[in-house]
């Protein structure tokens, strides 16, 4: 009698000791499967596709602070591209302008102001003139808040005899603003200023006219 009640006893902490075990299993797959599902949906959640030319382009989202030199420089870069890269024709300097002014401070638009008063838009368009603005490098500082910047290019002076090659250096400070339509990056320059633009060369230009003479 008594060794069938200690074989039962027995039997029951066997049968407890395996429902444990079990349990605890369980318990730890449960917590795999839902750290690796976690871990799956925060992949999707931060895989992000864009639309270039018709195609689907997979890209992956990260950090604000991880993205402000690349953002930045570009942002610094696309602002210069608008506002001095010209053709004669009032629409396209508008447009340019407008585009440019929209990630800048009144720095910008007081440099505009000046180049408007003393008839520059007006003498490219008149002029059948053509400006191309081309960076050739960029310092760029975290150290300090607004974050400073210095600008190094190049302007390509397009008449329709000659071709004058500029140097262009400027410098300012960049802030954090909401993003938008008009200004995707979400910084604003502020104090910019010209430091310098003077003459490199002078070329002639080779024009074909086109004419062929009959004999």
């Amino acid at each position: 009698m008594f060794q069938q009640l200690k074989n039962i006893d027995k039997a029951f902490k066997h049968v407890r000791l395996l429902t444990i075990v079990v349990v605890l299993a369980s318990m730890a797959i449960c917590g795999y499967a839902i750290a690796k599902s976690y871990q799956m949906v925060t992949r999707a959640e931060r895989r992000i596709y864009l639309l270039a030319n018709g195609k689907a382009i997979e890209a992956f989202s990260a950090e604000r602070k991880d993205n402000i030199p690349v953002e930045a420089k570009d942002h610094i870069k696309m602002f210069h591209h608008y506002f001095f890269s010209l053709d004669p024709d009032e629409k396209v300097i508008h447009e340019h302008i407008v585009r440019a002014l929209n990630l800048a401070d009144g720095s910008a638009k007081s440099k505009y102001d000046d180049l408007k008063e003393d008839r520059y838009y007006s003498g490219i368009i008149s002029g059948n003139v053509s400006q191309k603005v081309v960076m050739d490098s960029m310092a760029f500082s975290m150290d300090t808040y607004p974050y400073y910047f210095k600008y190094y290019g190049k302007e390509k002076i397009i008449r329709p005899t000659v071709v004058v090659t500029r140097s262009l250096i400027t410098e300012g400070f960049l802030r954090s603003v909401s993003r938008s339509d008009n200004n995707p990056h979400g910084f604003l320059i502020e104090r910019w200023r010209v430091l310098e633009n003077k003459d490199l060369k002078t070329s002639q230009r080779s024009i074909s006219s086109g004419r062929q003479d009959n004999y």
